[in-house]
């Protein structure tokens, strides 16, 4: 995929199914909320002075409930990140002016010379 020579504000805000999530994107939130719920089941039994694994039906539920809190949340952040985007691709459609496109520039082009002072 090369980029285009034009930073267009429009094809920024916009998925054309170009963009592929990474392998651990998916599955992260619902990995840490099963950690999470994991480590708490065994801070309440260090609370209640019991061996770090006993009533193991309490760590798989709370493992459980942690993935699926933390799935929960992973759709929740989609769904209004999608809305945000929505929300900012109508405004660029409705003010064109305001969002010019523009050539894209070298780091070289834009960074003066520096000469260090000894």
């Amino acid at each position: 995929m090369q980029a285009s020579p034009v930073n267009d504000p429009l094809e920024i805000l916009t998925n054309k199914g170009n963009r592929q999530p990474t392998f651990v994107g998916p599955i992260w939130n619902p990995i840490a909320g099963a950690i999470a719920g994991f480590g708490i089941a065994l801070f309440v039994n260090w609370g209640f002075r019991k061996p770090a694994f006993s009533g193991i039906q309490n760590h798989i539920a709370f493992t459980a409930i942690g993935a699926g809190l933390g799935a929960f949340i992973d759709k929740q952040r989609d769904a209004y990140l999608a809305k945000r985007d929505a929300v900012l691709r109508h405004y660029v459609e409705l003010h064109p002016d305001d969002f010019p496109k523009t050539d894209r520039k070298k780091y070289g082009e834009v960074l003066e010379s520096w000469v260090p002072v000894r």
